[in-house]
């Protein structure tokens, strides 16, 4: 006789591992509506939970890297028996990885010279001797033409040393701003649409053709950069702006909502709260960036968090 029961759970760990694939897929180019909607589905059932840390698993595993390299030649009969009732799911995810790899955007696989992947930092020197440090997740480029160096950061973080005794300042373009430089160590980001430019020492120079405004930014000085120009200029706080430099993560009573979001950048999974009161509760802590779990774990014990461990998934209740 059958045991129903049984046949009824495995539909239902069906469901939610299919339901999980489709949301890795379209988690890929999300939107905020989408990424909403999955954190709702993601909260629904513990299950959920379960099935998508299963999947990430799957779809970051080598069947799926050798589909990928398989993929672009012919079907292989062995390694579609192994992948099952999911190969709809995980064909598509190799189609991705034969696309972008690691990285979402394929451009920056064509343009990029130097990638890092999340977690990841890397050190360069330029052929004028400028010294690059690469954060988290970066994509960076560079090049001289006739003694002028110029350089563009695609995405990501990096940290620059250049030195006094170039014939042309470098050039360098991060989103909508151009810095032009020399004699000067500063920090420059572009994330989501903006551009922040930090200086440590010496000064820079900015310009945004967009908006058609320029300015020059100092030792000790912080501004942000958008499509229509720059923010009020603010006061650089070296030990925590510019911790990551020196490997840590540093917060000085910050809104635990914005430590979790910079975490973020540096954990390769998905980090969920389920506690909206979590957002707002005050951190003051210096952590090593490259753990970020020990990280999420001393903030699970700080604020008397209960803290759930999947592979690439950590919840917070």
């Amino acid at each position: 006789m059958p045991d129903t029961h049984n046949s009824a759970q495995d539909v239902l760990q069906d469901s939610a591992m299919d339901q999980a694939l489709d949301w890795l897929i379209t988690l890929e180019c999300a939107n905020e509506e989408q990424k909403s909607d999955f954190n709702d589905w993601l909260n629904a059932d513990p299950a959920h939970a379960h099935a998508f840390a299963r999947a990430n698993a799957v779809w970051n595993g080598e069947p799926v890297l050798a589909a990928a390299q398989t993929l672009q030649t012919r079907r292989t009969p062995g390694l579609l028996r192994r992948i099952g009732r999911h190969w709809k799911h995980l064909a598509t995810a190799a189609v991705v990885i034969i696309s972008v790899g690691s990285y979402s955007n394929v451009p920056l696989r064509l343009q990029a010279d130097h990638l890092t992947v999340v977690g990841e930092r890397q050190h360069l020197q330029l052929e004028d001797g400028s010294k690059v440090l690469l954060n988290t997740n970066s994509a960076f480029s560079s090049k001289v033409v006739d003694a002028q160096s110029s350089a563009r950061l695609y995405q990501g973080e990096a940290y620059f040393e250049v030195p006094a005794n170039l014939e042309f300042p470098l050039v360098l373009d991060a989103g909508p701003v151009r810095v032009s430089v020399r004699d000067t160590d500063f920090a420059v980001s572009y994330l989501n649409g903006e551009a922040q430019v930090r200086v440590q020492r010496g000064d820079v120079d900015l310009r945004v053709s967009s908006a058609g405004t320029q300015m020059r930014l100092s030792a000790g000085s912080s501004v942000s950069i958008g499509p229509n120009g720059f923010s009020k200029t603010v006061r650089l706080n070296p030990q925590t702006d510019l911790a990551w430099v020196q490997g840590r993560l540093v917060f000085e009573n910050c809104p635990m909502g914005k430590v979790l979001d910079e975490v973020r950048r540096y954990y390769p999974g998905w980090i969920v709260s389920n506690n909206d009161e979590l957002a707002n509760i005050a951190v003051t802590g210096n952590y090593r960036l490259d753990q970020p779990l020990d990280i999420l774990r001393s903030l699970a014990h700080i604020t008397s968090s209960n803290i759930s461990e999947f592979p690439a998934l950590v919840i917070l209740n």
